[in-house]
């Protein structure tokens, strides 16, 4: 069985408990985890630490989808380590709150810009440094048009809406107008699709960790703009502060 991901279920997860299903090489398997995996959701992975119930302390340097499961890789004596082994995973959490924070923002802005010109995301990545989102948009001053994205993307975030997130059936979910902002892209093929719903502003299925409310989120500011081709624009952002 694939691990649960927890963070779905409480994105403020810091620190859990599970069990080690199996090891492959430098590749630790759970029961349950709280580690984001990438590409999952654009965002780059978690990281932090798992600490066996032997005391052996393992420091998990990247966190992968693998075939339909969560693989924590560390560093460490994986050896000391074995399946049935209970674990206590902590995640590096000022890391993983930027990105929240940054995740969070993105669906503003990308909302912003799918109202006023239709405009789908054609890509985008989260660090916990800085956001990447590119932009099939058909405006002769795009730059204008992503730079007052931006100011009303934080004219939003300074509002504190509250960040709802729930699950409906798919086909339901998928009745919703706007529902999936990513260009040719529909989520997977499963019954219920988690949503990330900021009222009034934004309802999208997703299924990565978010703050709990807008004001959480200090604001954005542009780092840099690109034109990727003719309808592909792309804009560079970071946290405010």
């Amino acid at each position: 069985m694939p691990a649960k991901l927890l963070f779905q279920q409480d994105s403020y997860m810091r620190e859990f408990d599970a069990v080690v299903t199996r090891i492959e090489g430098n590749k630790v398997f759970l029961d349950a985890t709280a580690f984001h995996p990438r590409p999952s959701g654009g965002l780059d992975a978690d990281t932090g630490k798992l600490i066996a119930e032997n005391g052996v302390e393992l420091r998990v340097v990247d966190t992968v989808m693998d075939n339909g499961d969560v693989a924590h890789v560390v560093e460490g004596d994986v050896e000391a380590i074995e399946p049935g082994t209970r674990v206590h995973g902590v995640i590096d959490w000022d890391r993983r709150y930027r990105m929240m924070q940054l995740h969070t923002a993105s669906h503003v802005l990308a909302a912003v810009l799918y109202n006023k010109y239709g405009a789908r995301v054609t890509g985008g990545h989260i660090s916990p440094d800085v956001a990447r989102d590119d932009f099939e948009i058909q405006v002769n001053d795009w730059k204008k048009a992503i730079t007052d994205a931006v100011e009303e993307t934080n004219n939003i975030i300074r509002r504190c809406i509250e960040v709802k997130i729930y699950w409906l059936p798919r086909e339901e979910a998928l009745r919703i107008p706007g529902i999936v902002k990513l260009a040719d892209k529909l989520p997977p093929s499963v019954e219920k699709l988690r949503i990330v719903e900021i009222p009034g502003v934004d309802i999208q299925a997703d299924g990565g960790p978010h703050v709990r409310n807008t004001c959480e989120i200090p604001g954005i500011k542009i780092v840099k703009l690109e034109s990727r081709g003719r309808r592909r624009k792309r804009v560079y952002y970071t946290l405010s502060s």
